[in-house]
């Protein structure tokens, strides 16, 4: 889609456009469950979390106040849903099952190395949600800092101190 139907479906979305809405919202599902899985580790989990998304966002296009605003609007919507989820498993009891890394990176998204699914569970939800959002979903430092209040620099740093990690994760 060119930027400018881009813009269009957004401003048509804000007044009450369902099918621009569904439209813009076709452009950023997939990097959203990607960000959503890779976060939570869970298939049901992360498909619940980018419906909640939507819901939210749909009920509430009418406050965006730029059509440009609207991946790190709705990526913040996101990260709220993510870290809400992560909190309930924090104070859920311990019978949480393991990650489905290995089915959904074979089934899906075709990764040749099972090791990288194991190096990643092994990071904390912070360090999967800001490595998910840069490299799946090829958000910049900037826009991870923005989507999720903090400061580009930490950003930056979380980022390069976890790539070190998952790779002495997968070379141990």
């Amino acid at each position: 889609m060119k930027t400018d139907d881009f813009k269009k479906d957004v401003s048509l979305a804000v007044k009450g456009d369902a099918q621009a809405f569904s439209r813009i919202y076709a452009l950023v599902y997939e990097e959203m469950y990607r960000t959503a899985f890779f976060s939570l580790r869970n298939e049901h989990d992360a498909a619940d979390a980018v419906s909640e998304t939507v819901l939210d966002a749909f009920s509430s296009i009418k406050k965006l106040r730029s059509e440009d605003a609207f991946r790190s609007w709705i990526f913040k919507i996101l990260m709220a849903k993510i870290k809400r989820k992560q909190h309930e498993y924090a104070n859920a009891p311990s019978d949480i099952s393991e990650p489905e890394y290995e089915k959904v990176l074979q089934d899906e998204f075709k990764f040749e190395n099972i090791e990288l699914a194991q190096a990643m569970y092994r990071l904390d939800d912070e360090e999967r949600m800001i490595l998910s959002m840069s490299v799946l979903s090829g958000y910049t430092g900037d826009e991870i800092a923005k989507i999720c209040g903090i400061k580009s620099s930490t950003v930056r740093s979380k980022l390069m101190r976890t790539k070190e990690k998952l790779r002495n994760y997968i070379n141990a």
